[in-house]
């Protein structure tokens, strides 16, 4: 017993509506009452006992016909007889007023117990005649009603309100159920709705012989009756505060039968008509969302195409239902199911949501950016829309190998294909933690008759590891699997809740692995009555995903990709297929290997990569000093032009001579092998002299530009340890005096011969400073050797004509120059002298130039200018990206015929790769230079699929002998390769590069702070450092941004005050 307070209105419909409620409303019937009144804390029942008691009792037995019907088996019946008083009538009364109802025998009988003491019997007998109209006229009015009524307490899981109810878009009289959605049914919904695609369409597809059409027909009707999810349509408008499936009480089953039995095209016209299905998609908020079409192609054989959306089922319970179908076929009894699938709606409410926050924070919590797949590759698609599907199989045999290695590891077969995942969304995103998304299936084993159940129980949810190079594969797995397990108590938990938490935007992925587990083949087959035979099931499925990897592990484990052709190409997807199982085969051998050595690329594509994208190496002139070269050359032609300065024109002849007497003036102070000249002049013919000279004193020059600030060169000077400074009058002022300073003029009374080599191919030539993340350049290296391999790799490239009058504009700071000077010197161009690009329109000699090797901001300004003469035929450009807009100006304005993309870090000489670009092509930056390596690795220093990409190292003749005076920077950038000979280095370049399908490769960015303005590399770090040291800056941060003349520098500072 309960007290109870109730409230009615005027109208009779919502005052049975209003009582309902209220009725309904009180948790567990009233049985807390009593728990709280005797058994409560002394607080509760207190509270309770200074309550208002009710004076009156209404007790209703209920219906007494089921239970004393003879034909159900029942042993009393009540007697006729009157049974008298049922207490004392000195007993007290259990209430002022009490009302005992009961149905029996389809009558409704109310008696009324009271106290005299209280009450008149004329009064009671007034009131009982009173309620007995009152009831009558409730009768009256739910008789009278033309549609059903219905309450919110009718559907506890909807949440609804009375008037949200009333304002659903269906008959309520044709409703049976109505409660919310599963998470997936959420996710499904919202993309079906936002994307308006195909999504969630699935399709099954399948010949069929000797059918009964009708048989199967009411087989497939009494399932939908039998199954409350197959009748379920989908709400979202309105009021409604969330999205909510109503189950209708019957609905007539979508099966159509076309008759083809004349038809031709059959195939084609097959395909076709399975294409429209899937198109003409559902209307969810019209049932049913799942249609059986069956064309007759002759008098047994048959070809259904079963469409139906993936919002009602997985693919568990599809199987089922296909059973289930054949069983009614057969016209054997189906039992019926335990539980239903508002069941399960009603458990995920009891959830503690807490705890799977707490749960799925941790789990995201090291993941830094999403993972995204199609992100990390160029986009190569084919040009078609829609989706796209590949297979790869496991043969038998290593799939049996894989299953007892599986065994070995004491892991699931799905731990091992997820693991393979991971490894290749880790080398192709370059990212240590990766996320994707794993269909789980959701069936909670507490829930009685789960697995019988048919509804989409399964859900989407991350994967979320951390891939330490260093760990032990076998280790890793066990993690892996650990996880999964613990995954499982939280597996019902929404994605959207998930992706919400980690903070990271919509998406953690765009990659989905099924590993399938229905075997719907196996279950027509088996449940195939006699004389029906099925062919193999054809299955079509589109998810809002990407790409989706399903794995079925039968005899083989098959791979089934499905991927957005606008998103990714046959070929990419191709290889997706053929590395996963590589990697799989990989494991049995690999388990206590480092994850890090696990090679995900085939040995024929690693071959390609390292080896056959890289040029053969080719004989050059090695052991020659770049001095020497030129020396050659002026030789064999001493009157040829070796350079134009303004209007005077120097001999190679001229050229030898000054450098000999100078290159005699810096022997006597004792310049030599390894031993640092500064050189700091204004742009001219006797820059030229001054280089060349300390060449052929056996020197090492350190180039020094006088528009620097004094501080710099002060520094570079100090830090390359330069005993002599090579200057011009007027040019800079006064040095310390620990520095022999010598003018380009006092050169008065020393030999014109050629001094005696002094250096080897394998000292220092030059030593040039770049910028630095310290605050400071730093210098690097240059040997002979490595200009003599430029210098071939131009001869073979470069006609002897195509470098007479090659514009020298470059500041020889910059390593441009020592292609602009001596590699066209050594193969016997000339020079035209320029104080920068810019100044060529005014330069006399500006006809004669044919070859313009500067930086494309450079020469955007000319070329928008319309100063590049017409016999500039041949344009290098490095230094900065090159964009395809210029070169296509350059080839439509201009009268070049040929633009090429020179890239290299001074580190590896100048150039490293070149490319000839084309009208109409795509930007590039070509192949290495002849003998120059380029490869792409990880941090593993493994290579690296083909499309994705990652740092650029090089190696080969170009490599130069590191950082100057500085062997701890050099051994971090200069590191042992692995696959070339023993010995050799290759350079960390810091640029992020790919290749392309052909081997080309293509600059992506730089990885570090690093960028390149105008040709010039530019830490920020360092101009970041500089501002820090001024004493009104309290922080600052320094970006290379896009200006009217291309990339220039901006500082963003936070002042001290």
């Amino acid at each position: 017993m309960f007290p109870l307070r109730i409230s009615a209105t005027d109208a009779l419909g919502s005052s049975i509506q209003q009582v309902k409620e209220q009725l309904r409303a009180i948790p567990d019937k009233g049985l807390g009452w009593g728990a709280l009144r005797y058994l409560g804390d002394s607080a509760s029942r207190e509270s309770l006992a200074v309550l208002p008691v009710p004076r009156i009792t209404f007790n209703y037995l209920g219906q007494f016909d089921a239970s004393f019907d003879a034909e159900e088996g029942a042993l009393f019946v009540p007697a006729a007889e009157a049974v008298g008083p049922d207490q004392s009538p000195q007993a007290n009364l259990g209430n002022w007023l009490s009302l005992n109802g009961r149905v029996y025998a389809g009558e409704f009988s109310l008696g009324w117990r009271f106290s005299r003491e209280m009450f008149d019997e004329a009064t009671v007998q007034r009131l009982a005649d009173d309620y007995a109209a009152e009831l009558q006229a409730l009768i009256e009015h739910c008789c009278e009603l033309k549609v059903r009524s219905a309450t919110p307490s009718d559907f506890p899981l909807a949440g609804l309100s009375q008037a949200q109810l009333e304002q659903l878009p269906v008959a309520l009289e044709q409703v049976e159920d109505i409660y919310p959605l599963s998470p997936m049914q959420q996710g499904m919904l919202f993309h079906t709705l936002y994307e308006q695609r195909g999504d969630y369409i699935n399709q099954m597809r399948l010949d069929v012989e000797g059918l009964d059409v009708e048989r199967f027909r009411s087989a497939w009707q009494a399932s939908v009756d039998a199954h409350d999810i197959l009748r379920s349509g989908f709400v979202w408008q309105g009021e409604l505060e969330r999205p909510l499936q109503v189950i209708r009480k019957s609905l007539p089953l979508a099966f159509e039968v076309q008759d083809w039995q004349a038809r031709a095209d059959v195939p084609e016209a097959l395909d076709a008509l399975a294409n429209a299905e899937r198109q003409r998609g559902f209307d969810l908020a019209e049932p049913p969302l799942l249609r059986l079409l069956l064309v007759q192609l002759s008098a047994q054989h048959y070809h259904l195409i079963y469409t139906s959306h993936h919002i009602l089922m997985d693919g568990w319970s599809n199987s089922r239902l296909m059973g289930e179908v054949l069983q009614r076929y057969r016209q054997q009894p189906v039992s019926r199911p335990a539980g239903r699938y508002r069941d399960y709606i009603g458990w995920l409410q009891a959830q503690d949501a807490a705890l799977s926050e707490q749960f799925w924070t941790a789990q995201v919590r090291e993941l830094q950016v999403p993972t995204r797949l199609a992100q990390a590759l160029p986009h190569q698609a084919d040009g078609a829309t829609g989706q796209a599907e590949h297979f790869a199989e496991l043969a038998p045999q290593a799939t049996r190998r894989l299953s007892d290695f599986a065994r070995q590891q004491k892991v699931t077969m799905n731990t091992l294909v997820q693991a393979a995942w991971a490894l290749l969304l880790a080398r192709y995103s370059g990212q240590q933690t990766v996320a994707f998304g794993a269909t789980v299936s959701g069936r909670p084993a507490e829930l009685k008759g789960v697995e019988q159940q048919l509804g989409l129980f399964i859900n989407t949810l991350p994967v979320v590891t951390h891939l330490d190079a260093g760990q032990p594969l076998a280790q890793w797995l066990q993690q892996l699997q650990q996880q999964n397990l613990a995954l499982r108590e939280h597996e019902h938990t929404a994605l959207f809740d998930v992706q919400r938490w980690a903070g990271l935007g919509e998406g953690l992925f765009d990659t989905l692995l099924v590993f399938e587990n229905f075997p719907i083949s196996e279950a027509l087959q088996q449940g195939a009555p006699e004389g029906l035979r099925f062919s193999e099931v054809r299955n079509q499925e589109q998810t809002s995903f990407p790409l989706t990897l399903a794995v079925v592990h039968a005899q083989s484990l098959v791979l089934h990709l499905s991927y957005d052709t606008a998103l990714f190409s046959a070929a990419q997807v191709q290889r997706f297929g053929v590395q996963v199982l590589q990697l799989l085969e990989r494991m049995i051998a690999q388990a206590g290997q480092p994850l890090g050595e696990l090679q995900i690329l085939g040995d024929d594509e690693q071959q390609l990569q390292l080896h056959g994208w890289n040029p053969p190496a080719a004989a050059f002139a090695s052991d020659r000093c770049i001095d020497q070269l030129i020396a050659q050359r002026a030789q064999a032609a001493p009157q040829a032009l070796a350079l134009i300065d303004g209007e005077q024109s120097y001999s190679h002849a001229w050229l030898q001579t000054r450098a000999n007497r100078l290159a005699h003036r810096l022997i006597e102070l004792g310049v030599g092998p390894e031993v640092r000249v500064g050189v700091a002049m204004a742009r001219s013919a006797e820059l030229v002299v001054a280089l060349l000279a300390v060449l052929k004193a056996g020197g090492t020059y350190v180039p020094l530009d006088p528009d620097y600030p004094r501080e710099r060169l002060s520094y570079m000077l100090e830090d390359s340890q330069a005993q002599v400074l090579l200057t011009q009058a007027g040019v800079l002022e006064a040095w310390p005096d620990d520095i022999v300073t010598v003018l380009v003029e006092d050169d008065a009374g020393y030999p014109d011969s050629a001094p005696a080599p002094r250096a080897t191919a394998q000292n220092l030539a030059y030593a040039i400073y770049t910028s630095g993340s310290t605050g400071q350049p730093k210098g690097v290296a240059i040997a002979h050797r490595n200009v003599a391999a430029l210098a071939h790799w131009s001869q073979q490239v470069y006609r002897s004509e195509d470098i007479q009058g090659v514009l020298a504009s470059t500041s020889v700071c910059f390593d441009l120059s020592v292609w602009e000077i001596f590699v066209t010197l050594a193969n016997g161009g000339f020079l035209v002298m320029a104080r920068n690009a810019l100044e060529l329109p005014q330069l006399p000699a500006r006809e004669q130039v044919r070859l313009i090797n500067t930086v494309p901001s450079a020469i955007a300004a000319l070329q928008r200018a319309g100063d590049i003469p017409a016999s500039v035929k041949i344009i290098n450009l490095a230094g900065e990206p090159l964009k395809q807009a210029l070169v296509e100006a350059l080839y439509a304005e201009t009268a070049v015929e040929q633009v090429y993309d020179l890239y290299g870090p001074s580190e590896d000489t100048t150039y490293s790769t070149f490319s000839r670009r084309q009208a109409g092509g795509q930007a590039n930056i070509g192949r290495p230079l002849f003998n120059t390596a380029s490869y792409l690795l990880d941090a593993q220093l493994q290579a690296v699929p083909q499309g994705v990409a990652a740092e650029l190292y090089l190696a080969g003749d170009g490599l130069t002998r590191g950082y100057l005076l500085r062997p701890g920077l050099t051994a971090e950038k200069f590191v042992p390769n692995p696959y070339g000979p023993p010995g050799e280095r290759m350079y960390r370049s810091g640029d992020l590069t790919r290749y392309r399908a052909d081997g080309v490769l293509e600059y992506i960015g730089r990885i570090d702070h690093q960028v390149k303005v105008r040709g010039f590399r530019i830490e920020l770090g360092e101009i970041e450092a500089r501002l820090h040291q001024q004493p009104a800056v309290r922080e600052a941060v320094v970006l290379a941004v896009d200006g009217a003349s291309g990339q220039q520098l901006v500082g963003y500072v936070v002042a001290s005050q």
